[in-house]
């Protein structure tokens, strides 16, 4: 065995698969994916071939040529990197795998009508960051190969399916089309009630770049070549067309700082309230949270990060997890140089500050494992989802910041671009980014302790909070705000979500709820329709125990599933002393708002709730 991943059983010294033709049958009253994978391999093989699975049912393992069956093997599921399939190969360079998921797949969300916006269909759509691939389908489910692959959904015929891939066809189920898979399933694939969509991904991606959405899904074109999809509800649609209008824009200046955008189209699916990120960054197609529209089109700054994983995680890939902030680090940086030619360097400004503030405070997250504090990680053992953070977006952008600050930005410009050029379409680790770093950069290590940055714990000597004049002010008024001064109307008068945003989270947690109250009267943040400013209110008044806004955290709680903000507030609601009451409120809002979570998320609260009740 020569794993080269800790949450992969993939061996390196196995074929690798070079494309998956997969046939999915959507079964919506069971919850449940009837699937069969015909994967390809680089090479013929005369062993067993490993890969990961995760609450499927392997019915079956076939020579696609003659249909003989093929020996395999399932291991009992491991908690974080789920059952061992070992396929025994004799001599095939291809395998057709047929078999089911289970209701309780960690990537699918199979939402009831009532759970939708439109209340009428359901939906389903998957999250397969960081390892969640291997629930939808046998997989070598680590980044450090990258896959092709062609997909034919069969669904009700009401129903459209997206993904993150080129569109083939929409079309009636052809005869025979199921005849592989077991159960009388193809009895099923021909219904005239349904139909098949099909479509391509020529690109070789890591297979937690797949991604797809099945439901009642339209579009509103906003751009050469960009549509916002969402569900059918024109009040959605409407609006997240006119935030979104300016993404061509977007695009330009990410080609101008980074080269040709590869992919030929950069669409957007706008996701019922249950999606657990605030976007994701499939090829393609971006998966996005509704928390993003605010009428003001402040959510370019999810859509510009999205899109900057185009070239730094869709192109240019961490080879595993414990070099994700090769991934996030490098887009941290290129979203805010996009938002800087956008919207201006202010913006840009405000938006570090708001990421040196959730840094600092990740960091004191894991001052008892301070591991994971460190750019690069050693996972062996950790489940990627548990130690989630901002820190490698965070410190990764200040280390390449630091860099920038050396080097000067025409310098480090150039080097960005050659960096992107060298390893397009390839994955990479922490050592062979620095190795390229000082061939393109000589003596930068002279300069930046690059040592320091990449294995060293906590927050670099070096790092450097933003400097700016709006930014000062916004601090000093929050600041003010410990001695009883609220800012003034005329002081606020231009703030957007941004700027509220900054003040909140940067308000003194000395403070007395009653000046909270005051706060509240005054600009209604526990009623704010934009959610980042609602969210850091509102866990400054659960730690004040402010009770008068509990009603509004319970709403929140049940009304959006991005972990962002689940994270924020059942902490708050569980952690510290003196916090009886509001354990037991946590406990109550999580077992009626559970359903409407997508399982990741639920993984993520119940540790909260098991670590602090």
């Amino acid at each position: 065995m020569a794993p080269l991943d800790p949450h992969s059983y993939t061996d390196s010294t196995h074929p690798q698969v070079l494309h998956y033709s997969l046939s999915l049958f959507f079964d919506f009253p069971s919850t449940v994916i009837h699937a069969s994978a015909l994967i390809t391999l680089s090479t013929s093989y005369y062993s067993s071939i490993s890969l990961d699975t995760r609450s499927l049912i392997i019915h079956s393992v076939l020579d696609p040529i003659s249909h003989a069956p093929i020996p395999f093997s399932l291991s009992p599921p491991d908690a974080i990197k789920g059952s061992l399939l070992s396929i025994s190969l004799g001599g095939q360079s291809s395998l057709m795998v047929n078999y089911s998921t289970t209701p309780s797949s960690s990537a699918l969300q199979w939402l009831t009508p009532p759970q939708t916006f439109n209340k009428t269909h359901p939906f389903v759509y998957t999250q397969c960051q960081a390892i969640h691939a291997r629930s939808i389908f046998p997989c070598q489910d680590t980044p450090a190969f990258r896959v092709r692959y062609s997909a034919r959904l069969n669904i009700p015929r009401q129903l459209s399916a997206v993904m993150a891939a080129r569109h083939v066809e929409r079309r009636p189920p052809a005869a025979g089309e199921g005849s592989m898979l077991t159960g009388g399933f193809d009895l099923l694939w021909g219904d005239e009630g349904r139909v098949v969509e099909e479509f391509m991904m020529e690109h070789p991606i890591a297979p937690y770049l797949f991604a797809f959405a099945v439901g009642e899904i339209a579009f509103r074109e906003v751009g050469p070549r960009t549509r916002v999809y969402a569900e059918s509800v024109p009040s959605v649609l409407d609006a997240a067309a006119r935030d979104f209008a300016g993404t061509e824009e977007l695009i330009k200046e990410g080609e101008k700082l980074f080269g040709r955008y590869d992919w030929e189209r950069f669409d957007l699916l706008v996701l019922p309230p249950s999606f657990p990120y605030g976007g994701m960054e499939n090829p393609k197609m971006v998966f996005l949270t509704p928390t993003v529209i605010k009428g003001d089109s402040t959510g370019a700054h999810v859509v510009a990060h999205e899109l900057a994983h185009s070239w730094t995680g869709n192109l240019i890939t961490n080879k595993n997890n414990e070099h994700f902030w090769l991934n996030e680090g490098f887009t941290t940086y290129a979203e805010r140089r996009i938002i800087e030619a956008v919207q201006g360097k202010d913006a840009a400004t405000l938006n570090i500050g708001i990421g040196w503030k959730g840094w600092k405070e990740d960091v004191e997250r894991f001052k008892d494992n301070l591991e994971f504090t460190k750019l690069k990680t050693n996972q062996e053992g950790v489940d990627p989802d548990d130690v989630y953070s901002q820190i490698p977006y965070e410190k990764g952008f200040q280390f390449l910041w630091r860099i920038e600050r050396q080097v000067g930005r025409a310098e480090f410009d150039r080097f960005l671009k050659e960096y992107i050029f060298t390893y397009s379409f390839k994955t990479l680790d922490t050592e062979t980014f620095l190795d390229f770093l000082k061939a393109e950069l000589p003596g930068i290590g002279e300069h930046v302790d690059l040592e320091m940055w990449t294995e060293g714990t906590g927050i670099p000597p070096d790092a450097l909070e933003p400097v700016s004049n709006l930014y000062t002010k916004i601090l000093s008024l929050a600041n003010d705000f410990k001695l009883g001064k609220m800012p003034r109307e005329d002081e606020t008068a231009d703030w957007g979500g941004q700027e509220w945003e900054l003040y909140l989270e940067n308000l003194p947690k000395s403070v007395e709820a009653s000046q909270i109250q005051a706060l509240d009267a005054r600009f209604r943040f526990s009623e704010s329709k934009d959610y980042e400013v609602k969210v850091a209110f509102l866990q400054l008044a659960v730690s004040l125990k402010y009770q008068d806004c509990y009603v509004e955290v319970e709403k929140t709680l049940k009304e959006v599933g991005r972990m962002k903000y689940l994270r924020t507030l059942y902490t708050a609601l569980t952690q510290g002393p003196g916090m009886e009451e509001e354990k037991i409120l946590a406990k109550r809002i999580y077992s009626q708002a559970r359903e409407s979570y997508h399982p990741i998320a639920q993984r993520v609260v119940e540790s909260i709730l098991s670590k602090n009740l």
